[in-house]
C-alpha cells in the first residue's frame, strides 16, 4: 500500500540547514513554499532530502514529507556584505530524480521545482506533463569554489529545460549577468521577474507588464520570494492560466508575509489575504 496521500502542490527542492546566530534555522525554497501552499489551502507535500537527525515535521506540521535521507543535510550561511546578500555553503544533500517521486504524487496538478544547489535531476521537469510545473531556478544557477561562496553561472541545460515550464519565476539577483534575462525570456513561454519589494515584471508572450507591490512595513523579508512564487502557481492554476491575475494575487501574499518575523505568523497572515481576496 502506497503510504502517501494525493496531494494538491507537490515541491521539490532540499530543505536546508541555515547558520543563524546561536545555531540553525530551517531554510531553502522548499520548506516556504510548501508552508504558503497549505496556507493557500491546497494539500501541499514535500520532496526533498535531508540527514536522518533532521525533524522537518516540527517545522511543517500536517504536510507530508517523503525525505531521500542523506549522510549529511545542505547547510547554508547567508551573510551581508556591503549590503549585498553573500551565501555560503558548507554540505550538500542528495541528488532528486524522478524516481524518487511517490507514486500518488506523480499527478500533483500543481509541482513547484525549487533547487538550491542544483540538486533536481534536470529531467525532472518532464516526469509531469499533465501537471502545471513550475520553476524557480536559482539553484541551478549556483556554483561555490574552495572557499564555499556562491556564485551565480550560465545553466547549460536552461535551453532544453526553461521552454517545458509552464512558468519560470527567478530575480536578477539569481541570474549570472543582467544580459541573461534576454535568453530566458526567449526560452519561457511565461517569466516572472521580481523585484523585491518592487513588485515584479510578467513577461508573456510578447507582452510584458510590471505590477507593484503594495508598499508595508517589513519586519522579515526572509522567505517572500518562494512565498511569491507559490501563491503566483495556485493563482495561476485557479484562473485557468490569467498571468496578470496571478502577479497581482502573489504580490499581496508575499507583501503580507514580509511584515510577519517567523514562518508561523508568516502563514497566518498569508490566510488573511486569502480571506480578504476570496
Amino acid at each position: 500500500m502506497n503510504p502517501y496521500s494525493q496531494i494538491d502542490y507537490l515541491v521539490i527542492g532540499h530543505i536546508s540547514r541555515d547558520i543563524v546566530p546561536g545555531g540553525y534555522a530551517p531554510g531553502g525554497t522548499a520548506i516556504y513554499s510548501a508552508m504558503a501552499a497549505q496556507a493557500l489551502g491546497c494539500r501541499a507535500a514535500v520532496l526533498t532530502s535531508t540527514d536522518s537527525t533532521y525533524d522537518i515535521g516540527r517545522t511543517l506540521p500536517g504536510i507530508e514529507i517523503h525525505n531521500v535521507t542523506a549522510q549529511q543535510s545542505t547547510v547554508f550561511e547567508n551573510t551581508i556584505v556591503d549590503s549585498f546578500r553573500q551565501q555560503s555553503v558548507f554540505s550538500v544533500a542528495e541528488q532528486i530524480r524522478s524516481s524518487d517521486v511517490p507514486l500518488t504524487w506523480q499527478r500533483a496538478p500543481i509541482v513547484h521545482l525549487g533547487p538550491i544547489v542544483g540538486e533536481i535531476e534536470p529531467d525532472m521537469i518532464r516526469f509531469f506533463s499533465n501537471s502545471l510545473v513550475g520553476l524557480t531556478p536559482q539553484g541551478w544557477f549556483r556554483r561555490w569554489g574552495e572557499d564555499r561562496r556562491v556564485y551565480a553561472v550560465e545553466w547549460p541545460d536552461a535551453a532544453a529545460v526553461m521552454p517545458l515550464a509552464s512558468v519560470v519565476i527567478t530575480s536578477l539577483e539569481d541570474l549570472p549577468e543582467v544580459g541573461y534575462l534576454d535568453q530566458l525570456r526567449q526560452w519561457s513561454p511565461l517569466l516572472i521577474l521580481t523585484h523585491g519589494k518592487g513588485g515584479c515584471t510578467v513577461y508573456s508572450r510578447d507582452e510584458e507588464r510590471r505590477f507593484d507591490a503594495p508598499a508595508v512595513d517589513e519586519v522579515n523579508p526572509t522567505g517572500a520570494g518562494d512565498i511569491f512564487a507559490t501563491a503566483y502557481l495556485i493563482r495561476l492554476h485557479q484562473t485557468n492560466g490569467n498571468p496578470w491575475e496571478a502577479a497581482l494575487f502573489a504580490n499581496q501574499v508575499a507583501a503580507r508575509s514580509v511584515m510577519e518575523d517567523d514562518i508561523n505568523s508568516k502563514a497566518e497572515a498569508i490566510k488573511e489575504v486569502v480571506k480578504r481576496w476570496m
